[in-house]
């Protein structure tokens, strides 16, 4: 039997409540550095890293059947958020920014062929990464700020089911916030639609950024009732969220929650984004990826030495051939011979 891994988090920390047979996670508080958590998921996918993870909470689990997909989201802004399922955690030690941009690069790399799914994205920011079948798949999903304010106030949106309690449609800090519930909604609702794209050989990876809780904090403070509205809310839409993933892949998916209350740096990174400027259009109009990646130097080193190999050998037959005696070297030769001294 296959389970779900869910992450819940209490402050700065890393817990896993299920997970499927072929990802073993040890019960434990061994502390998890936060510049490690990309390398926790590319190791749960059946990924290399380029640095060794000596972590013991992973395990090395089946090597033959790997997850299908794996949904990472990061909550900023709050150090406690009480999920309904308990489980395996971990503290986060060295709280840095981090993205999975490495996973999403082997992804795109190995599987290129296939065109999996990936997804990135970052409503508050309005930063977004799709690779592959997602460009299809979410071509309808909102990811602007004013996209996502109209998707809130359509017909089917979650305004009309979700109990608000504290919170008003009226205040933008508030309206952000409910945005990335929808966004949540909508991923899940886009992909029940090509649930065919959950049953491929190729790993799928959704990595989300949340901000809108960490926006209430600032607003209306973290004793206030709207604070404590919101993160019950976020809760309650996590766990939704993750069992529809679940049931989505058959139980085959892996999803992941890291709430962190401060980073302790600024996160510096390179992103691809549909709302890059035409700069970059222009630098690169396909927007191919680069083409290097860890199987470079084996690649380079057996073409290389058969090629030197074919050249010694034609340079060796070449020889041969032009210091050959034809009548005592060649079999052709010797038998025409003998059939001309026999006639």
């Amino acid at each position: 039997q296959l389970f779900c891994l869910f992450l819940g988090v209490w402050g700065d920390e890393f817990s896993v409540l299920r997970s499927p047979q072929s990802v073993v996670f040890r019960d434990g508080s061994w502390p998890i550095p936060g510049e490690r958590i990309p390398d926790v998921a590319a190791l749960s996918m059946g990924f290399s890293v380029e640095d060794d993870l000596s972590w013991p909470g992973l395990a090395v689990g089946d090597l033959f059947h790997r997850p299908r997909a794996t949904v990472l989201v990061t909550v900023k802004g709050v150090d406690k958020l009480t999920l309904p399922v308990k489980g395996v955690s971990y503290p986060i030690e060295n709280a840095v920014p981090f993205s999975l941009d490495s996973v999403a690069n082997a992804i795109h790399t190995l599987f290129s062929e296939e065109t999996p799914v990936v997804l990135q994205l970052a409503p508050s920011e309005e930063r977004v990464y799709m690779v592959g079948k997602a460009n299809s798949v979410f071509e309808d999903l909102s990811v602007t700020l004013r996209q996502l304010r109209n998707r809130l106030f359509q017909d089917n949106s979650i305004l009309s089911s979700l109990p608000l309690n504290s919170l008003s449609r009226n205040n933008e800090v508030d309206l952000l916030f409910l945005s990335e519930l929808q966004v949540l909604h909508d991923i899940a609702s886009l992909l029940s639609r090509h649930k065919h794209l959950a049953k491929d050989h190729s790993p799928d990876l959704y990595s989300l950024e949340l901000a809108g809780l960490e926006e209430i904090g600032k607003r209306y403070g973290e004793d206030s009732q709207q604070f404590k509205d919101a993160s019950q809310i976020l809760a309650d839409s996590l766990q939704k969220f993750a069992d529809e993933m679940y049931n989505l892949y058959s139980g085959n998916a892996v999803v992941e929650v890291v709430a962190v209350k401060t980073f302790n740096s600024p996160l510096m990174r390179k992103t691809r984004s549909i709302l890059q400027s035409s700069e970059s259009d222009t630098e690169n109009p396909y927007n191919l990826a680069y083409p290097y990646n860890y199987n470079y130097a084996v690649v380079f080193n057996i073409i290389l030495w058969m090629m030197i190999g074919l050249a010694l050998a034609v340079i060796v037959i070449s020889y041969n051939l032009w210091n050959m005696d034809p009548g005592y070297d060649s079999i052709i030769y010797r038998m025409t011979n003998q059939k001309i001294r026999m006639d």
